[in-house]
């Protein structure tokens, strides 16, 4: 938020709590400003690591200090920054009760100090305490205390509201939490009725005169996952999917409700080795993964590699699960959605459990829990702005990805490798029990997520009961994390923990299609 107020420009990396996770420089006609993540008090995160080596080389600080508890982050944040020049924004200034008073301490800690003092609400700074902030940057002060010799004295506790409720708190917390995903699938499932038909006479046409082309160039254009076929449905079921999702999330973040969610159910995950946060960053994957993926920089190094595995796993993007409902609804089958979360969800759950790391499951970690987390009305510039994170890394970087494997795929099919692999895999979904029209949608979806889609065709649909096409649903989504996302993990924590979470992932979700599938198969399902 400072750092859109004080240059003007959108903050651009992508954001989680209201907090950057990777250094980005903003150019000014006078200076230039490198916004850091924030810091959280002993974390191991490589955000922290990253501000850090930011203060190396910077020769002026602005430090960020809440108003709700001023004396702990001046003693977390002055040492870092000892012999250099400084100037410090009170930030949540709206939560303070007595400002006269309040302001009166601030200005005995900025003459004991010698450091400027600006305090001001950074969701909605005014002009008059933006050109304040403004001189205070421009003339700072050298830090020579590792601690205010002045106390500000006070710290600010927040109100206390349903989710803080023993039973009613974390079952409140749940229900927001996939809130959400819910909306987002629902609204998106009324865009794309309504889009649909108009994409399809818009594009159909076409694709019909290109397909029969000559050499690979009609299929990678007009084939079954050309981009005018599969490109076109890929926009009317996941923009707007990704679009209201963003806008939700965001409010989430912005507002201080994602926090108090993490807060509230970190109890009940903490045995499963995730934090508390890492929950709401496992949400943040029902829109986009890589979003989801790039914001773990921020969790602690012992949940970190769990949280990337639950979001590879279990957060169906917006790609998988519009494909995912659109097959049920071409199978009649709409209500299958209900179980099909479900057992997506226990199935994580489960998976979390057994890949966590013992140290994120004791009970000695506190996994840098926040308990003092506060709620306030986001304003639309700060939604707009936590949304926007989600927003351009799906269209900057997932979007991209995605054409560019479905050209690939289009090569594929047209070559005939695809179909060969679909053959040389159908016996295998005998384990699964599924029929040999569910080995190539499964085969696609480990490329892209929408490849469940082929599982909607009139023959496959048709030959493919209730329980059937539940296990193929989850078996395709799950078997593999997409291209994409395997792509993200590999630049993030590196070629040979890709691999072995491949392996991690396709072992358990064969496992748990094996089991629910013969199981329905003997009890009739």
């Amino acid at each position: 938020m400072l750092v859109r107020a004080l240059t003007g420009q959108h903050a651009r990396s992508v954001n989680f709590r209201g907090t950057t996770v990777s250094c980005g420089e903003y150019t000014t006609a006078g200076r230039v400003f490198v916004d850091t993540p924030g810091l959280h008090r002993a974390s191991d995160a490589d955000t922290v690591r990253l501000a850090l080596e930011a203060l190396v080389d910077a020769d002026e600080v602005l430090l960020v200090a809440s108003a709700t508890q001023l004396d702990e982050d001046l003693d977390l944040l002055l040492p870092l920054v000892q012999g250099r020049r400084a100037s410090v924004a009170v930030t949540r200034w709206d939560l303070v009760a007595d400002h006269a008073a309040a302001r009166a301490a601030i200005v005995r800690m900025a003459l004991t100090t010698g450091l400027p003092f600006v305090a001001l609400d950074a969701r909605r700074p005014d002009a008059a305490t933006l050109k304040e902030l403004q001189a205070a940057v421009t003339a700072p002060g050298t830090v020579r205390h590792e601690r205010a010799p002045v106390r500000a004295g006070w710290r600010i506790e927040p109100r206390r509201g349903l989710l803080d409720h023993a039973v009613a708190g974390p079952a409140t917390a749940v229900v927001l939490l996939v809130l959400p995903a819910l909306l987002a699938v629902l609204a998106a499932n009324q865009v794309a009725a309504w889009l649909e038909p108009l994409a399809e006479a818009g594009t159909m046409p076409l694709a019909e005169r290109i397909v029969g082309w000559p050499g690979p160039f009609g299929a990678v254009l007009a084939g079954d996952y050309g981009l005018l076929t599969m490109g076109t449905l890929l926009f009317v079921w996941a923009v707007p999917t990704v679009l209201v999702y963003a806008v939700l999330i965001g409010t989430y973040k912005a507002s201080g409700l994602a926090d108090r969610i993490g807060t509230t159910l970190h109890p009940l995950f903490r045995p499963i080795g995730l934090h508390g946060r890492d929950v709401t960053r496992t949400l943040m994957g029902f829109g986009c993964n890589v979003p989801a993926i790039v914001s773990t920089r921020s969790c602690s190094a012992c949940t970190r590699p769990t949280t990337v595995g639950a979001i590879a796993f279990g957060s169906a993007c917006s790609y998988q699960i519009g494909a995912t409902l659109a097959v049920f609804a071409a199978a009649d089958r709409s209500s299958l959605v209900v179980p099909y979360l479900a057992l997506l969800a226990g199935a994580t759950l489960v998976y979390t459990r057994l890949t966590s790391h013992t140290d994120a499951r004791s009970t000695l970690n506190t996994l840098l829990i926040e308990p003092r987390t506060f709620l306030a009305l986001p304003s639309l510039a700060a939604v707009g702005a936590e949304a926007r994170g989600m927003v351009s890394a799906f269209f900057g970087t997932a979007l991209p990805t995605f054409l560019a494997i479905a050209m690939i795929a289009s090569f594929l099919e047209w070559s005939g490798v695809l179909d060969a692999t679909g053959r040389l895999l159908a016996p295998a979904m005998a384990v699964f029990a599924l029929p040999v029209d569910a080995a190539l949608p499964t085969v696609l979806a480990a490329i892209r997520k929408d490849g469940i889609l082929l599982l909607a065709e009139e023959g496959t649909v048709a030959s493919l009961s209730a329980a059937q096409l539940l296990v193929a649903t989850f078996l395709a989504g799950t078997v593999l994390p997409c291209l994409v996302t395997a792509i993200t993990i590999g630049r993030e924590l590196g070629l040979r923990f890709t691999g072995r979470l491949v392996v991690q992932q396709a072992t358990f979700a064969g496992a748990v299609a094996a089991g629910v599938g013969w199981a329905s198969a003997v009890f009739g399902g």
